[in-house]
């Protein structure tokens, strides 16, 4: 029966197979190309992994909701009258149809199924079915409809982020994430009162790429010198022609003239890897450097935090942060980039941007400003990455070479799942992903196996 089942597909879940995928140096091409290897990710690696379900402030008020996909699994997550968040399956334990379909709102007291009128209050327990003497004498009470919404039962809610886990077996949210929580930290520490909200909608738009191509990219610091020249290179050509006598650099020209600084610059900036596929580039400095300041900030920080504090919390100015397997965060701008898996070659993409609690406008309208300027549909940036991913996901299916080359700064005796501060234009953090994708794609392949056998 194993045999044949395994002869159906490519992989099926042969842990051996998929892990073979991902050698010391080069990934295969399935791993972009393939979709049943695709399905294999939404069926095992998202189960098995710690995943962003949205933050605490977008559940300000008892009745709040807001859904989110982990993997191919809709989740539901809601603010309950005592002030607990929890999240559920999206699906209503009698027939199956989904409790929300919107992306956020408010339901009152409870959720009604639009099917039936089974109505469960907010922390997904059942409170009133229509008609319900006709479960009586059938058993209804041992069933698990009886007990409503099913819960994610491993929920954290780190500094107001929430992740979840449906794997019941795995690694544990501290050891999956260990030190490199230390950017989620920074973030929220620059604000003066440490909090952060969530004000406004992302910025959401498709990509036709494989999701890995953009985590990927988030630690690629040889391409924005080239992919880029085109748009931010003339963009900074146009300001130093134009600029005459002005001591003053406009906003948009500090969000864009950074990405043209050389190979240099990123190679002394620095890479630190995490255990698990974390890591982040802009070490010892970052592209978001030399913003200038905002009146008022560092008063206010002063005051909340003391000088020595606020020196330690401004210093850490961290370029991109990837949290495996699919968000990046850049805490210097309050940003959170998720990318969402939907097909092989098709990734949306939110980019959200929080605000600084207690903090100056005028910070809040620099982190929309960068969120549209480089992350938005209309970037003059952006563009330049989805040309190259969009060619990427082309050129792939090529079968002049059937592996991508992830050598550059490789060591033979390179160690595992380690904390590394490494060259800034090393691929390593990209070995570091790839090494964990394989570790959590197949940690329970041999357990669904025996399952199904």
């Amino acid at each position: 029966m194993r045999e044949a089942r395994d002869a159906m597909a490519k992989y099926g879940r042969n842990a051996h197979a998929v892990a073979a995928l991902v050698r010391d140096a080069e990934v295969h091409r399935d791993v972009y190309v393939d979709p049943e290897v695709f399905e294999l990710e939404m069926e095992h690696l998202f189960p098995n992994s710690w995943v962003y379900v949205g933050h605490a402030s977008q559940l300000a008020k008892p009745g709040d909701f807001i859904t989110a996909n982990i993997g191919r699994q809709p989740v539901l997550a809601s603010r309950h009258s005592d002030g607990s968040i929890h999240v559920f399956y999206n699906r209503c334990p009698h027939k199956g149809v989904k409790i929300a379909s919107e992306p956020c709102g408010n339901t009152g007291k409870f959720f009604r199924c639009p099917y039936h009128a089974w109505s469960f209050k907010t922390d997904g327990s059942l409170l009133a079915i229509p008609l319900k003497k006709g479960y009586e004498g059938t058993g209804f009470g041992d069933t698990q409809a009886n007990g409503g919404l099913s819960k994610v039962r491993n929920v954290v809610i780190y500094r107001d982020f929430i992740f979840a886990r449906l794997s019941d077996n795995g690694v544990s949210f501290e050891d999956y994430f260990g030190e490199s929580l230390s950017t989620i930290d920074n973030m929220v520490d620059r604000s003066p009162e440490g909090k952060l909200a969530v004000v406004a909608t992302p910025i959401r738009y498709m990509h036709t790429c494989n999701w890995k191509m953009l985590v990927e990219n988030q630690t690629d610091t040889c391409h924005p010198m080239v992919a880029h020249e085109s748009s931010a290179g003339t963009a900074v050509k146009v300001w130093k022609r134009e600029q005459g006598c002005s001591t003053e650099t406009p906003m948009a020209v500090q969000l864009y003239g950074p990405f043209m600084s050389p190979y240099e610059f990123y190679e002394q900036s620095g890479i630190r890897i995490w255990p698990n596929g974390h890591g982040h580039t802009g070490v010892a400095n970052s592209i978001h450097s030399n913003y200038s300041d905002i009146p008022g900030y560092l008063d206010q920080m002063v005051a909340a935090h003391g000088e020595t504090r606020v020196h330690e919390i401004l210093g850490e100015v961290r370029h991109n942060t990837v949290y495996f397997p699919n968000i990046m965060v850049k805490g210097a701008v309050q940003i959170l980039r998720n990318f969402i898996p939907i097909a092989v070659d098709r990734t949306l993409v939110e980019s959200w941007v929080y605000r600084l609690v207690g903090a100056p406008d005028k910070l809040y309208e620099r982190a929309l400003m960068y969120n549209r300027f480089i992350n938005a549909p209309t970037s003059i940036v952006g563009h330049d990455d989805l040309e190259m991913y969009e060619r990427a996901q082309e050129g792939l299916k090529s079968n002049g070479n059937q592996w991508v080359n992830l050598r550059r700064l490789y060591e033979s005796n390179e160690e595992q799942n380690v904390t590394a501060v490494i060259n800034g234009t090393s691929e390593r953090q990209m070995r570091n992903q790839f090494h964990a994708w394989a570790k959590f794609m197949t940690m329970d392949m041999d357990k669904h196996i025996e399952a199904a056998e």
